[in-house]
């Protein structure tokens, strides 16, 4: 099948993470062709340079949510510069705009904003919050929630069918109309309790978060004349929430194209963080997060399958409304061969911690050294080895020379006599060193790893150090019990003393370590390897794709390089006869079976439909009435061969001509007895 992936500053250009789990997706994946679409938050100014894709990435789209958006990114017949949009588009963007900025920007009645995370406590407890009254008269509590999604789907869809039929959409949303419509959403009577101190500048600051955000609308990614598009793939991949899953959206209201969206880190929470540290307003701050809220809920709504990388991602999308039933745990996978070398841990009287990872303030590492020092009044012999160089944060170099000088002042140099040089317990390195000169040697250089952060998403270290089979003490953060799973010791965050007494009580037990090491091993290379990852998404893809086998009509079996398009007709399809086809589609095709009846009836395909497969209100209508027939009807064969025989020539594909009853008549065998009984030939 054709997969359309849908990346955000990733793969296949930046590097990082996200960018290895996908590239490790897609070679695992050789049975299936990739079209990525890949968006990135700033413009590149030099020529776009990507590593060697596989021969089945059939091809790769980018595009920029920066200040610098190409012209040439955009939909075909984009008006020229110049060209203001026509009042009939204006008129149509003020509703379709006004819908969406009303479903975020304004609350219930009640005076509580509708945000995600009450919609989802309300549907767990089976109703709204209390403050909420029914949408209307008669209707439940729900109905208010109910209204607003659809508000801001119909705002959403109707946006992007404005930039589809006339183009002018990134004009628009930097219009005066714009921003006197988001001013009278903050001005309303039910408005969000930070909205009505929005002054213009918030005002101007919000309109563009919202025409960034929506800048997906009015790529060229849905196809045209020249190019299928996203309109051409089987299933879109989006591996985020947010701007990465905003074409997948697309995709399924214009061609049925059914959405899975990964989620490692939920895209919403990071927008909460990035948006809490940045110096924005409030006003703007709680407009910006209320849509990024409701596009998540409705991502949610329109996702087939929703697969979070663990707990506790998956309870923040339950907590944004995302359906249970839909929901289903894939933890990423990480490459265990470069640990498979190292043995597993000795019960010995080692007495090295190791933590490895990046330093920022979010790892707590002068917890992690306050808590040190107490272990060095129980094991004096013990040392700590810090692995890692300062990360992304911009705080972080700072932290860095801090943690040092704490480091300098806990421990001085000792030494053992009077000639020997002191040394200090505490050494930070980075890999790469001729003392650390990879991973493996780092964790393998370890009695006990330790994690003390106070912020943690998906744990990566934790899982290295199980691949090397050793020993772990962590701090309850993130997706940590979860990833530990029994195999090791969990602290509280924040508390020191706590994990200095578990650190000391795993040092002073060299067989628990063992034995913690060995079962901490087992279970990574069980859950999370690169191999159950991609036979996940294997059997993901094969799944999804067998709810919704057909292609939309308009969709050609074949793209515009042609090459051919999987599944773009189901399989009952080749099967001859009227198999699959009811309903509607039954009444369609009654004309064209009458006609090759009347005009060539010996040239009708041999298929048969059993006479309970017809719907009894559609029997009359099914049988056509050939020219010249009386409506007394007659030379049915006689006996037998009549009662098996009976039914039209074209429909039932009899290999012998039968003539048509009258229009009242019965199909099949009964309707053969009984015209036989009017006959007296019974």
């Amino acid at each position: 099948m054709r997969i359309g992936l849908l990346t955000e500053s990733g793969y296949p250009y930046a590097s990082g993470e996200s960018h290895v789990w996908c590239d490790r997706l897609v070679r695992g994946l050789t049975g299936h062709d990739f079209e990525v679409y890949a968006l990135s938050a700033e413009p590149r100014r030099d020529a776009p340079s990507r590593p060697e894709l596989p021969r089945h990435v059939r091809l790769v789209r980018s595009a920029t949510l920066g200040d610098g958006f190409p012209a040439g990114r955009r939909r075909a017949g984009e008006p020229r510069r110049g060209r203001t949009p026509g009042r009939r588009e204006r008129r149509r963007f003020a509703e379709c705009f006004g819908d969406l900025v009303a479903a975020f920007a304004t609350a219930p009645p009640g005076g509580e904003p509708a945000t995600p995370v009450v919609h989802a406590r309300a549907a767990a407890h089976g109703g709204a919050p209390a403050g909420y009254p029914p949408a209307v008269p008669g209707g439940t509590p729900d109905d208010v929630v109910t209204s607003k999604a659809d508000r801001f789907a119909s705002g959403l869809y109707g946006l992007a069918e404005l930039a589809r039929e006339h183009r002018g959409l990134p004009a628009l949303l930097h219009s005066e109309d714009a921003v006197r419509l988001l001013e009278a959403a903050c001005h309303g009577p039910r408005a969000l309790p930070a909205a009505p101190g929005a002054q213009v500048n918030d005002l101007l600051a919000v309109t563009a978060g919202l025409a960034l955000a929506l800048r997906p609308l009015s790529l060229d990614w849905y196809g045209d004349r020249h190019t299928s598009g996203l309109g051409g793939v089987d299933l879109c991949h989006a591996t985020s929430g947010g701007a990465a899953a905003l074409p997948g959206l697309l995709a399924k209201h214009f061609f049925a194209t059914p959405l899975l969206v990964t989620e490692y880190g939920v895209r919403l929470r990071e927008h909460y963080l990035a948006r809490a540290a940045a110096p924005l307003s409030a006003p703007v701050r709680a407009l910006l997060a209320a849509f990024q809220g409701a596009l998540a809920a409705e991502t949610y709504a329109q996702a087939a399958l929703i697969t979070p990388g663990n707990t506790h991602a998956r309870r923040w999308q339950e907590r944004c409304g995302a359906d249970r039933s839909r929901l289903r745990t894939v933890y990423p996978g990480m490459d265990a061969t470069p640990f498979a070398a190292v043995a597993d841990a000795a019960a010995d009287d080692s007495k090295t911690l190791v933590w490895v990872g990046t330093i920022e303030p979010d790892k707590d590492l002068i917890g992690l050294l306050h808590a040190f020092a107490e272990i060095r009044k129980a094991e004096p012999e013990a040392t700590l080895r810090i692995v890692g160089g300062a990360g992304r944060d911009p705080q972080a170099p700072g932290y860095l020379v801090q943690c040092r000088a704490l480091a300098a002042q806990l421990f001085p140099d000792e030494a053992a006599d009077t000639r020997s040089v002191g040394e200090n317990p505490v050494s930070f390195e980075e890999i790469g060193s001729p003392e650390v000169p990879d991973l493996a040697g780092a964790y393998a250089s370890g009695a006990v790893v330790v994690l003390s952060s106070v912020i943690e998403g998906f744990p990566r270290s934790l899982v290295e150090a199980m691949f090397c089979g050793r020993a772990t003490v962590s701090t309850d953060a993130g997706a940590v019990c979860e990833v530990i799973g029994g195999t090791g010791l969990v602290v509280p965050p924040r508390n020191p003393r706590a994990l200095a007494e578990a650190c000391t009580a795993l040092l002073g037990d060299p067989d628990r370590r063992a034995r913690l090491g060995a079962a901490a091993r087992a279970r990574a290379l069980e859950l999370f390897t690169v191999e159950q990852n991609v036979a996940a998404f294997r059997g993901i893809y094969l799944e999804l794709i067998s709810h919704a086998p057909a292609r939309p009509a308009a969709c050609r079996a074949r793209d515009a390089q042609g090459v051919p398009q999987p599944f773009a007709r189901p399989a009952e399809s080749h099967v001859p006869g009227r198999w699959a086809a009811t309903g509607a589609a039954t009444r369609a095709a009654v004309p064209a079976a009458r006609d090759a009846v009347s005009a060539a009836p010996a040239a009708v395909p041999a298929g048969r439909t059993p006479s309970w497969a017809v719907p009894a209100q559609e029997r009359t209508a099914a049988l056509p009435v050939p020219a010249g027939s009386g409506a007394e009807g007659g030379g049915v064969a006689e006996g037998r061969g009549a009662a098996e025989g009976g039914g039209a020539t074209g429909v039932r594909g009899v290999g012998r001509p039968v003539r048509w009853g009258a229009a009242g008549d019965q199909t099949g065998v009964t309707g053969a007895k009984e015209r036989a009984k009017e006959r007296g030939q019974w």
